[in-house]
């Protein structure tokens, strides 16, 4: 068992492709609220284009990683969040996919066979309406990042108090 405590929350997509930049926009708003209450020194707020090799290099020393992703799913409902967590060495959840060529799920899958997976991995999926080309998210996608930003944070809070031994 690892020693490590770091926590790493990736927001996952692409800024200039609409509701695809959702990871993005919540790992801004974490950042956001650092400014105000600052972050413990071991959690790291980082972005990534999906590229499964970046998500594991950037997961591959925490213990916790918390990634957020826009989604499609059919039928769908742009706004949508569905929480997965890691059982087993696998995700398990609500059958959606990812808004980039190779999903979440192969970046797992290597992870798990090279051994480099988090102790616990939680992923926030979020369905989108629009993945055109562009800034800004429609309004259902942004709806949701205020919310899942207070998610993420209890995410990170639990984690702490069960690594610390405490009761949250």
């Amino acid at each position: 068992m690892r020693a490590c405590t770091r926590t790493t929350v990736v927001g996952v997509g692409n800024e200039f492709r609409r509701d695809d930049g959702v990871g993005w926009a919540v790992v801004a708003r974490l950042r956001e609220r650092a400014t105000r209450h600052p972050w413990p020194p071991d959690v790291v707020l980082a972005t990534c284009d999906g590229d499964p090799a970046r998500l594991i290099g950037l997961w591959e020393e925490a213990d916790l990683a918390v990634v957020v992703d826009a989604a499609h799913a059919h039928p769908g409902t742009p706004g949508r969040v569905h929480r997965l967590a890691l059982h087993d060495s696998r995700l398990s959840g609500p059958p959606t996919t990812s808004s980039h060529g190779l999903g979440l799920g192969e970046a797992v899958e290597l992870a798990r066979v090279l051994r480099l997976l988090p102790r616990e991995l939680i992923v926030y999926a979020v369905e989108g309406a629009d993945g055109d080309f562009g800034t800004g998210l429609s309004p259902a996608v942004a709806s949701a990042v205020e919310p899942l930003a207070d998610a993420v944070a209890q995410d990170i809070a639990r984690h702490r108090h069960t690594v610390s031994g405490s009761r949250p």
